[in-house]
């Protein structure tokens, strides 16, 4: 009999308990939901932040990179062209063609590298630009958002 009666009050108490429970709400629901996209926004924003700085850190680098070789491809072509032209005054002289020749290779070469640095500044600055509008994008979408209260009371 008493342990009917033991059985019998556990339940009683464990359906009061459930119907005092408060329940979760759709407005509750949509909050929730809405400080759960401004957390990955401000989280996005701070990583694209974050890659934007490494990104302009080594733009300098890149930039000296590119004036560096532009410098040494005018340089060859400078060579070349007095190179050529000492070749025009003695056609035949195969010294000064094999000069000429390896004059011209190499500018071609620095002239090559040149164009490279120049389109990794291009592309480097390209990604800058992309991810600092990415970067605005998501401050106005994060300013659009209700504020994420805080847990203090």
């Amino acid at each position: 009999m008493k342990i009917k009666w033991m059985i019998t009050t556990v339940f009683i108490l464990s359906l009061a308990a459930s119907a005092t429970a408060q329940p979760v709400t759709k407005d509750s629901i949509a909050t929730l939901n809405q400080q759960k996209e401004a957390l990955k926004l401000s989280k996005d924003i701070n990583e694209n932040n974050l890659e934007l700085a490494k990104l302009e850190n080594i733009v300098e680098k890149k930039t000296q990179n590119q004036q560096n070789t532009a410098q040494d491809a005018q340089e060859a072509a400078d060579k070349n062209g007095d190179a050529a032209n000492k070749l025009t005054g003695d056609a035949q002289d195969k010294k000064l063609a094999n000069k000429a020749s390896k004059t011209a290779k190499t500018a071609k070469t620095d002239a090559k590298k040149a164009r490279k640095a120049s389109e990794e500044v291009d592309k480097l600055h390209k990604e800058i630009e992309s991810l600092k509008e990415k970067i605005a994008e998501d401050k106005v979408k994060l300013s659009a958002l209700p504020p994420i209260p805080t847990g203090g009371n």
